[in-house]
């Protein structure tokens, strides 16, 4: 899935036809507990899932899969150049980073020519409104242009949690500026099906405004 709505890589295809993802090397960024890592091992690719959580990877150790786990920085990846035909992120490690450059152009460096990369993120309109799923979270309540990052921090002030907001605009050149070229930027819809409501995710908001912003990035 690439994200609350509930878009599936079945349907999708954004990283190919799943019948030609056997035998290809995949890099899954921010692979949390790997989900990603393993439907792709069960098309026949070869996955690596990389996450910067020890916790989150002992998670994916203990549900388990044919594949090795990394724990490092996707911002300095311990890979050499040209090592994966594709790679991967729903909703990891590009919301996290001060400077998502870094990490673009780390992916694009062990990507074999003509190699993919498909990420997700949180639409970022959704950052101008209230994390509500009711009618609260349909009003504007912050500047969509303000850049400030969200953060939590333990009762120590020492921040556990920060998610960095781009705009749209700001992700297109991103990508560029890394050396990828866009070639899709899919906003997946609400499908009627989907009757889940979480968080700040809920079929009244996302039949209105678009939650995820899926990149398609090839590298030439």
């Amino acid at each position: 899935m690439w994200g609350p709505e509930g878009l599936d890589e079945v349907e999708a295809e954004l990283l190919g036809p799943p019948e030609e993802l056997t035998g290809r090397d995949v890099l899954e960024l921010g692979a949390g507990a790997a989900q990603c890592s393993r439907w792709l091992a069960a098309q026949g690719a070869r996955p690596v899932a990389l996450d910067i959580s020890h916790r989150q990877l002992q998670h994916a150790l203990r549900i388990g899969g044919p594949f090795p786990l990394v724990c490092a920085d996707a911002g300095a990846l311990p890979f050499a150049d040209g090592s994966f035909d594709l790679a991967c992120s729903a909703y990891g490690a590009l919301p996290f980073v001060a400077d998502p450059r870094l990490v673009l152009r780390e992916v694009r460096r062990v990507l074999r020519p003509g190699g993919r990369l498909v990420f997700s993120v949180t639409h970022p309109i959704r950052w101008a409104f209230p994390d509500e799923p009711g009618p609260e979270g349909l009003s504007v309540s912050a500047s969509y242009f303000d850049r400030t990052p969200y953060v939590e921090q333990d009762d120590e002030g020492r921040a556990v949690y920060v998610e960095h907001h781009r705009t749209l605009g700001d992700r297109v050149r991103d990508v560029v500026a890394s050396g990828f070229r866009l070639v899709d930027l899919v906003e997946p819809e609400w499908p009627a099906w989907n009757t889940s409501e979480w968080g700040g995710w809920s079929p009244l908001r996302g039949n209105l405004i678009p939650g995820t912003a899926v990149f398609v990035c090839v590298r030439d």
